[in-house]
């Protein structure tokens, strides 16, 4: 994703528990995570070549220009590779395992993937998805969650579980 990820939930001085990790928005990729809490998946696209970017960045690596707009997706996409954390590696996600991460292949971008998790429903933690439903291929939408005040993130739901 376009950004940097903080581990820990800050809910004031001297209160730094373990937390899910949060992406912190770059000045590239701030609009990936504005449109995603409008529950928007738009992509960085160039002005000139048409070709889109992943992640957000300054330059267009095919043509070399710098002008962008931001692409709206369908939502739609597969699973290009998955896996499930043994063990975990950071406290908090311990008590979800087996959870899921995945690499999906935009259905309108097929060489823009996004990583997130995939989900029973929208709003379900990131562990609801039975691993042995999930395949190579397998048809998936996006949806949105909000993680903390003000961090929305793409994650993904099967098209026919």
């Amino acid at each position: 994703m376009p950004s940097i990820m903080r581990g820990t939930t800050d809910n004031g001085p001297g209160d730094r528990r373990p937390g899910p990790l949060l992406p912190e928005a770059d000045d590239d990729g701030a609009p990936f995570w504005e449109f995603a809490a409008r529950g928007e998946l738009r992509v960085q696209t160039c002005a000139d070549c048409r070709e889109p970017r992943f992640p957000p960045r300054p330059c267009c690596p095919n043509c070399r220009s710098f002008t962008a707009v931001w692409h709206r997706m369908s939502g739609r996409g597969r699973i290009w590779s998955y896996v499930l954390p043994h063990p975990p590696l950071l406290p908090f996600y311990a008590g979800l395992t087996p959870y899921n991460v995945a690499l999906v292949e935009l259905a309108d971008a097929p060489r823009i993937r996004l990583v997130g998790n995939v989900v029973a429903a929208p709003g379900a933690p990131v562990d609801s998805v039975d691993p042995a439903l999930l395949r190579i291929g397998a048809p998936v939408r996006v949806t949105f969650d909000e993680l903390a005040e003000g961090v929305t993130v793409p994650r993904w739901l099967l098209e026919r579980p």
